[in-house]
C-alpha cells in the first residue's frame, strides 16, 4: 500500500510530464495535437464529478498573452484583496518557481501540503474510479498541466472561492482553462511571436489563438499590440460575441504610484489589471457593463493592491539572508521582447549600475529557444540603457563575469522533485550542447570579453558555489543577475536558499 504524502503526490504527478519525444512530435504536429486539449479536459472534468457550468460558479477572470499574463495575474489578485478583503480568492498560475503549490493560491498563499495530497489524491481517485471516456485517443489521465488545472477547478469548487483569476498555458482557444462557459472579464496581454513554435503560425495565428479566450457577452480586453495581431484580436471579439472590446492605455496616474512588480513594462500589465478588475466588481454588483469605464483618479484601494502586488522571480532583487553584501537579481525573461525589458530594468543606477559590486550573469534557456537571438535582444537593450544613462560601461564591460549552466538543480546531476523534468534532450544535457552555444554566442556578441570569465557549467549549483566564490575571493560585494529560464530562477532560489525571502513560503 502506497503512502500518500507530498512527495508521493509530486512522484505522481512527475509521471504525467511529457518526455523529450512527445514534445518534440507535438512541436512537429504544427500545434495540431494542442487542439484536443480542450475537450480532452472537459472529458476529464465530468469524470471528476463537474461539468463546464460548475466553473461558472468561480466567477473568473481569464487571462491570456505571450509574455506578463502572470504579472497581469498578480495585480488582478492584489486589487480584489485590496479593494475586498472578505473575497475569497483562488489563482491559477504556471510555471511554479519553487514549489508546484505555488500555482494554485487563495488569497495570495500557495495551497498547504496537505491540502494540495488532498486535492490532488481525490482527483485522482475519481478519475480511477471512472474510466469512462469518450474519445478512444483520450489518455486514462491529463498531463501535467491539464491535471493541475483539474486540481485547482476542483479546490476552487470544494473551497467555495468568490474568485477565480485564471492565466492560461499556452494558447488560448485550446487551452485547458478555456473551458469555463461565462467568466465575468477577459483580458489578453502583449503578444509576440515566442508560441509560435509551438502553436505555428505567425503572429496573426497567435492572435487568433489568444483571443479565443473571449466569450459572448463578456468584456474583452487587450492591451496596444502590432496592427495585424490587434486586428485579429479584434475580429475574435466580433466573432465571439463579446459585450465590447477595448484597448487598454496607460493612465497617466500610474505615474504616481509604486509598483509593487518591477519594471517600466508592468505599467502596462498594471493598467490592464485594472480595467480588468475594475469591470469584475462593477459586474459583481450588478451593473450593466456594455463599455469600459474606469473612473480616474484612481481609488485608494487600487493605488494599494497595485502597490502591494508581488510576483517572484520576475524583475525581483533579493539580498542574500546570509551574505548581506550578495544581491540576486531574479528575472525569468524567457523570449526576446522579455529580456529586452529585463535588461532595462537591471542597466539603471538604482539596480545593476551601483558602483562598487562585482557584476555577475547566470543565464541559461530551455531547448528549442534561440539562445543567441536572446543574448542579442539583452546586449541591444542592454547597450541602449547604458548610453542613455552616459555610463562608461559598455556591454562588453557590464558583467566581470557570465555563467551559462543548465537547470540541473544539485551538482550531483540530479532534480529536487519538483523541478524534474522528462521533456530534456538528455544528449543536449550531457554535452552541455546549449550552454556551450550559448557561451559561443556571448563571446560573438562581445568580442572583448575575457574567455577566462565565461563558464559553462553543469548544475545550478555550480552556478552558485562559483558565485560564492567569486565573493570571498574579491571581498567585493557581488551583485548577480539570473535570468532566462524560469527553471533556472526557480532552481537557483532554492540552491542559494533565498525561498524565504524571495517568495515568503
Amino acid at each position: 500500500m502506497s503512502t500518500r504524502n507530498f512527495e508521493d503526490a509530486i512522484d505522481k504527478l512527475n509521471s504525467l510530464q511529457s518526455n523529450f519525444a512527445a514534445i518534440e512530435a507535438s512541436k512537429a504536429s504544427g500545434g495540431r495535437m494542442v487542439q484536443f486539449a480542450k475537450h480532452e479536459t472537459i472529458e476529464y472534468l465530468g469524470r471528476i464529478g463537474y461539468s463546464p457550468e460548475d466553473l461558472n460558479r468561480l466567477n473568473v477572470i481569464h487571462v491570456t498573452g505571450t509574455k506578463g499574463k502572470g504579472s497581469t495575474c498578480a495585480f488582478v489578485d492584489s486589487l480584489l484583496r485590496s479593494s475586498d478583503p472578505e473575497r475569497k480568492i483562488g489563482l491559477f498560475t504556471s510555471p511554479h518557481l519553487v514549489s508546484v503549490r505555488e500555482r494554485i493560491r487563495i488569497n495570495g498563499i500557495p495551497i498547504s501540503e496537505e491540502d494540495f495530497v488532498r486535492f490532488f489524491y481525490e482527483v485522482w481517485d475519481r478519475l480511477e474510479a471512472n474510466d469512462n471516456r469518450k474519445y478512444e485517443s483520450t489518455p486514462a489521465k491529463p498531463m501535467y498541466f491539464k491535471y493541475l488545472n483539474l486540481v485547482a477547478y476542483h479546490a476552487f469548487l470544494t473551497m467555495k472561492v468568490d474568485t477565480a483569476i485564471l492565466e492560461v498555458g499556452i494558447g488560448g482557444e485550446y487551452d485547458s482553462t478555456n473551458i469555463v462557459p461565462k467568466p465575468i472579464v477577459t483580458g489578453v496581454t502583449s503578444l509576440g511571436l515566442d508560441h509560435v513554435a509551438t502553436l505555428g503560425g505567425t503572429l496573426a495565428k497567435i492572435a487568433w489563438q489568444k483571443g479565443g479566450i473571449y466569450k459572448t457577452g463578456v468584456p474583452a480586453y487587450t492591451v496596444p499590440q502590432p496592427a495585424e495581431a490587434l486586428e485579429v484580436l479584434r475580429e475574435r471579439a466580433e466573432e465571439k460575441q463579446s459585450s465590447f472590446f477595448q484597448v487598454v492605455d496607460i493612465p497617466s496616474e500610474l505615474d504616481t504610484v509604486r509598483l509593487g512588480i518591477e519594471g517600466v513594462h508592468q505599467r502596462q500589465n498594471a493598467a490592464l489589471a485594472l480595467h480588468l478588475v475594475d469591470t469584475y466588481l462593477k459586474a459583481q454588483r450588478g451593473a450593466e457593463i456594455d463599455k469600459p469605464s474606469l473612473e480616474l483618479p484612481l481609488k485608494p484601494e487600487y493605488a494599494r493592491g497595485l502597490e502591494k502586488a508581488r510576483w517572484p522571480g520576475r524583475c525581483q532583487a533579493v539580498h542574500d539572508p546570509i551574505d548581506p553584501k550578495s544581491t540576486w537579481y531574479l528575472d525569468g525573461a524567457h523570449t526576446v521582447e522579455s529580456l529586452a525589458a529585463c535588461a532595462e530594468w537591471f542597466t539603471t543606477p538604482n539596480v545593476g549600475l551601483r558602483d562598487g559590486p562585482l557584476r555577475v550573469l547566470i543565464f541559461n534557456c530551455t531547448h528549442g529557444r534561440s539562445g543567441a537571438a536572446l543574448l542579442r535582444a539583452f546586449r541591444e537593450a542592454a547597450q541602449q540603457k547604458l548610453q542613455a544613462h552616459h555610463s562608461t560601461l559598455t556591454t562588453d564591460t557590464l558583467f566581470d563575469h557570465v555563467m551559462f549552466c543548465t537547470n540541473v538543480t544539485y551538482s550531483d546531476g540530479t532534480f529536487k522533485g519538483e523541478f524534474l523534468q522528462k521533456g530534456l534532450d538528455q544528449a543536449d544535457l550531457d554535452q552541455l550542447k546549449t550552454q556551450t552555444e550559448l557561451a559561443n554566442a556571448w563571446l560573438e556578441l562581445c568580442p572583448s570579453f575575457s574567455r577566462e570569465k565565461v563558464h559553462v557549467l553543469p548544475s545550478i549549483q555550480h552556478a552558485v558555489k562559483l558565485a560564492h566564490h567569486l565573493r570571498e575571493t574579491w571581498e567585493k560585494p557581488v551583485d548577480v543577475l539570473v535570468t532566462g529560464s524560469l527553471l533556472l530562477v526557480g532552481g537557483l532560489i532554492e540552491v542559494a536558499n533565498l525561498t524565504k525571502v524571495a517568495l515568503d513560503m
